[in-house]
């Protein structure tokens, strides 16, 4: 499975690359907070499959990391995706090193 740090997904962001980024979290969670994309939580992502690319990378993230590479997993055994990537660390690794304005939690 591909990883990507924070700081890499910050420097993909500000060079305005085009690439598609899910939350896998929890409604709740995206309330506490979020650093942007598409909304698919873990429990539907399967059902939404129709919505992820084929054709640019994908990063998906959760609070630490962990559920996002369960999901990275069973979409790349089921259906074959390649351009799949994990933000290290998730949400909370984002507010380590790139923004510690975002609420831990």
């Amino acid at each position: 499975m591909k990883e990507i740090s924070p700081n890499s997904l910050k420097e993909m962001m500000n060079k305005k690359t085009d690439f598609q980024l899910i939350d896998v979290r929890e409604y709740f969670e995206h309330e506490i907070c979020c650093i942007g994309g598409d909304k698919i939580d873990m429990y539907s992502i399967m059902n939404n499959i129709d919505k992820i690319s084929k054709k640019k990378d994908v990063i998906f993230y959760c609070r630490t990391g962990n559920r996002s590479e369960t999901i990275i997993k069973m979409i790349e055994k089921k259906y074959s995706f390649n351009n799949l990537y994990n933000l290290k660390g998730g949400i909370m690794r984002w507010r380590e090193d790139v923004d510690n304005s975002i609420n831990k939690y």
